[in-house]
């Protein structure tokens, strides 16, 4: 009979580039934990915005079972009738023309960047190749992406970085009007910057970023990993800000926690990517592709969407009022169920300690960066739990500032 596996084995048989914590979740439902103990947790990170309906939710494990048994898996030179069901349901629901299918939102990113290239390089020559990202900014952990992505303590050490790729501060209009220019491929965006600390962009920002892509002719990239599949309350960001990209990335939240990701844009930018230009072995797999297809369905209702702006209200109303009581916070902000609790001078750099303190009282939180604590729960948690989930946290929060 082999061993229960421990958090000690972590060490010995995995490399370190990760640090988890010292427990081991063991089951879920909705959105509650249990580890290995038979403790239990309330669970406000949801895999960093990725288990978009929670744990174990009737659906998706319907849709998964049903699929385990017809087909798992094809080559690309092959197609699959779920992956064209859920590719007609993205279409159907947003700009987009064309969709490209793959395992993560690092390979969504990587599909876009370079379809963007590709783009670019034909219709306006070699020399219009450059890409303009945002200071802070997050994109995936390929060494291409993790160039783009604008934090150098993710992309140093590995040698020279891929070139033709400016950094300049988010939500600066003139600082994007002073770099882009007519080399420029693609300006990229995270509408909510996530890893850079939960910030949103300005609709003017967005709206001047689509108008100079235009004066250029260059291609406007939003990153929707984290902010798509009605994480902000509209199922992709765009629509919120009303400004509309040439392509689109979407993972995270899209699968609920099977990977996939997805690369969405127009006909006229996809047919650069002919025959062999780009693929994914797993690319559009079956079973991934019936599961997203489910949230999708689930997701992408006016019900759905219409809770997840109400259950905002009532998560950064209740985090005010701790941020209140306690100092520890300097404002909340976000959208949907994407949220940040900037901390307050005192406590800046301790976001950890927020997290691993709720930990130890019976909830999962996230941070963003060393300043911020994050949130991004269940799109469909019930009111009850995010209540409780709170009421957790505002213990922590006590415990490490002294309140």
């Amino acid at each position: 009979m082999s061993q229960t596996p421990s958090r000690a084995d972590f060490d010995q048989v995995m490399v370190p580039n990760y640090a988890p914590a010292d427990y081991i979740p063991v089951r879920g439902e909705g959105s509650r934990l249990w580890d290995q103990e038979g403790r239990e947790y309330v669970d406000l990170a949801g895999g960093i915005a990725v288990s978009a309906l929670g744990h174990a939710h009737p659906k998706l494990v319907a849709a998964l079972t049903e699929q385990a048994g017809k087909l798992w898996h094809l080559s690309n030179t092959l197609t699959n009738e779920p992956a064209l069901r859920l590719a007609r349901k993205l279409v159907d629901a947003t700009f987009a023309e064309r969709v490209f299918f793959c395992n993560s939102g690092a390979e969504a990113n990587e599909a876009a960047f370079k379809l963007a290239r590709k783009w670019a390089i034909d219709t306006g020559g070699a020399d219009k190749y450059e890409i303009i990202s945002a200071t802070n900014s997050f994109h995936g952990r390929s060494f291409f992406t993790v160039t783009v992505g604008g934090q150098p303590k993710y992309s140093d050490g590995f040698g020279p970085r891929p070139g033709g790729i400016t950094h300049i501060a988010y939500n600066d209009i003139e600082a994007l009007r002073a770099a882009i220019s007519d080399k420029t491929a693609a300006v990229v965006i995270e509408p909510v910057q996530g890893e850079g600390g939960v910030l949103p962009a300005s609709r003017e920002y967005l709206e001047a970023a689509r108008a100079l892509c235009d004066q250029h002719k260059a291609l406007l990239v939003f990153d929707e990993v984290q902010t798509g599949v009605g994480r902000c309350g509209t199922f992709f960001a765009y629509e919120t800000f009303g400004v509309v990209p040439d392509i689109l990335t979407s993972a995270k939240s899209l699968g609920g926690g099977f990977p996939i990701g997805a690369m969405l844009t127009t006909a006229a930018i996809a047919k650069h990517f002919g025959v062999g230009t780009h693929g994914s072995t797993y690319g559009g797999n079956p079973l991934a592709c019936a599961v997203a297809e489910a949230v999708v369905d689930t997701v992408n209702t006016p019900e759905t969407l219409a809770g997840i702006r109400a259950k905002h209200d009532r998560l950064v109303t209740r985090l005010e009022s701790i941020g209140r009581e306690t100092g520890a916070f300097a404002l909340v902000r976000g959208l949907g169920l994407l949220v940040g609790a900037v901390l307050a001078e005192p406590y800046k750099g301790r976001a950890k300690d927020f997290m691993v303190a709720a930990a130890k009282e019976g909830v999962m939180v996230l941070q963003a960066g060393p300043d911020v604590v994050r949130f991004a729960p269940s799109l469909v948690i019930p009111d009850a739990d995010l209540d409780e989930g709170l009421a957790r946290f505002e213990r922590a929060v006590r415990a490490v500032a002294g309140r």
